[in-house]
């Protein structure tokens, strides 16, 4: 075990790549393959896709303490981001991800190094954690729905968002995605930068308490591996994966 390493994160980290990893490899059998499977395409394959996803988003922003050097992993994560987009987009357009969820953390990471950096410029006093996690909790319900039109939290529309919103192609990393806009995995800044937010503010009461961060020093080590090279194994899986299924 590594001095100051939190295990139990990097052991989470790995249950939800292998998770991810397993999802991907299903997506390729239904949409690439042809193999209906009707649980995977229904409401249990949607919980499943997005308890991956909100793991993995609100786990970053419990982390972002934790980089040594935050303003480059941010960048390295967007790169890589855009590589992915790059690759996508010329060698499987119909699977193009644009603005995906590595878009997603590194953007966040990059805005939370700008807040944090403002917040020290100019002396302000500290943001109360527990508001923070209330109100960064509060705006992911409120927007879930922003993407698709509307306010509201998966399929509860609590007020309709004028269509004007919607017509530039360029505000779609925001959220407002234009006519025509397509992406196989799209996470914009309105909603996910919230529950990113989340986990940062869950951090912030619990980073200081002793006792629960000795606790998180505990993992397994095969997830935790995983989970320390998760960068790596999510670059990797896809292309992988596909090598695998041409050749079936």
């Amino acid at each position: 075990m590594k001095s100051g390493r939190y295990n139990a994160l990097d052991t989470l980290r790995g249950l939800l790549l292998v998770n991810m990893v397993a999802y991907h490899a299903l997506y390729d059998v239904v949409f690439i393959k042809g193999i209906p499977i009707g649980w995977y395409t229904g409401p249990v394959g949607y919980v499943w896709q997005q308890s991956i996803c909100w793991g993995f988003i609100f786990l970053s922003g419990f982390c972002f303490r934790f980089s040594q050097h935050p303003l480059r992993h941010g960048l390295t994560v967007l790169g890589a981001g855009v590589l992915v987009s790059l690759v996508t987009y010329f060698a499987m357009p119909s699977q193009a991800i644009l603005y995906g969820v590595l878009w997603l953390l590194g953007l966040a990471g990059l805005i939370q190094c700008g807040t944090w950096w403002l917040w020290a410029k100019l002396k302000l006093p500290p943001y109360p954690a527990w508001l923070g996690l209330a109100v960064f909790g509060a705006l992911f319900f409120l927007t879930r729905g922003v993407p698709y039109g509307y306010l509201g939290f998966e399929g509860l529309r609590l007020a309709e968002l004028p269509p004007w919103l919607y017509q530039s192609q360029w505000l779609a990393v925001a959220g407002l995605p234009g006519p025509g806009f397509w992406s196989s995995d799209y996470f914009p800044l309105v909603p996910w930068l919230f529950l990113y937010l989340c986990g940062y503010f869950l951090w912030c009461l619990v980073g200081h308490k002793r006792q629960v961060m000795e606790k998180l020093k505990k993992g397994v080590p095969p997830l935790s591996f995983l989970g320390r090279h998760s960068l790596l194994i999510y670059l990797l899986h896809q292309p992988a994966l596909m090598l695998v299924f041409m050749w079936i």
